[in-house]
C-alpha cells in the first residue's frame, strides 16, 4: 500500500513536470492555440495573382480573408473594389473605392479604379476629376493614369454621340499591383 501511495506521487511529480513543457518559454505564461484555418499567407498576394489569372470571384474571397486578417485598409478596400468591377458590380466596386479614397486620398490605385468604375457607368466628368487626382497623387508618373484622364477629358469636350458611340469599346486592363486602364479601340 506504502508502495502504490509512493508510485501515485512520483506519477503525480512526473506529471507536475510535464505541466511546465506547456508553459510558453518567454515566460508568458500558457498560450491557446490560434484561430482554426490561420494562416501566415498574405491574401493581398494571394487575390492579385488570382485577378492576374482572371480567376475574380476567388481573387474577391482572398481579398476578404486578407481584409479579415490585416483589417479594412486602403490596400484591402481597393483590391475589393477592384475585384467587383472586374466581376461587373460597378455599384459595390464604387462603394469600395470611395472607402479606400476616403481612407487614404494619396493611394494613386484607388483613385484610377475609382476613375474606371465611373466611366463605366457614364459618370465622364466625374470620372475625369477622378482621373485628375489620381495623376496628382502619382506625381505624374504613371502613363496609364495620365492615358486615361486624356480619355475621359476627350470624352467630356466631345459630347456628341458618334465620338461618345466611338469610346464606348473600351476594355479594362489590369495593370501592376490592382491598377485598371482604359484602352480604347480606336
Amino acid at each position: 500500500m506504502k508502495r502504490s501511495r509512493a508510485l501515485c506521487i512520483v506519477a503525480l511529480i512526473a506529471l507536475a513536470g510535464c505541466v511546465n513543457d506547456q508553459v510558453d518559454r518567454e515566460g508568458d505564461g500558457v498560450f491557446a492555440p490560434g484561430i482554426s484555418g490561420e494562416s501566415n499567407v498574405d491574401g493581398l498576394i494571394v487575390g492579385h495573382r488570382l485577378m492576374a489569372a482572371g480567376e475574380y470571384e476567388l481573387a474577391l474571397k482572398a481579398y476578404q480573408r486578407a481584409a479579415v486578417q490585416q483589417g479594412l485598409n486602403v490596400d484591402t478596400l481597393s483590391a475589393i473594389g477592384s475585384a467587383n468591377l472586374n466581376i461587373g458590380r460597378l455599384g459595390q466596386a464604387e462603394h469600395w473605392l470611395r472607402e479606400a479614397v476616403e481612407r487614404d486620398a494619396s493611394f494613386p490605385p484607388a483613385w484610377n479604379n475609382l476613375g474606371v468604375v465611373l466611366m463605366e457607368r457614364g459618370k465622364i466628368a466625374e470620372a475625369s476629376e477622378v482621373f485628375r487626382r489620381a495623376y496628382a497623387a502619382d506625381n505624374g508618373n504613371s502613363d496609364e493614369i495620365r492615358d486615361n484622364l486624356r480619355l475621359a477629358l476627350a470624352m467630356l469636350e466631345n459630347t456628341d454621340d458618334t465620338v461618345i458611340e466611338d469610346y464606348q469599346n473600351f476594355n479594362l486592363i489590369r495593370r501592376g499591383a490592382g491598377d485598371f486602364v482604359l484602352m480604347s479601340d480606336l
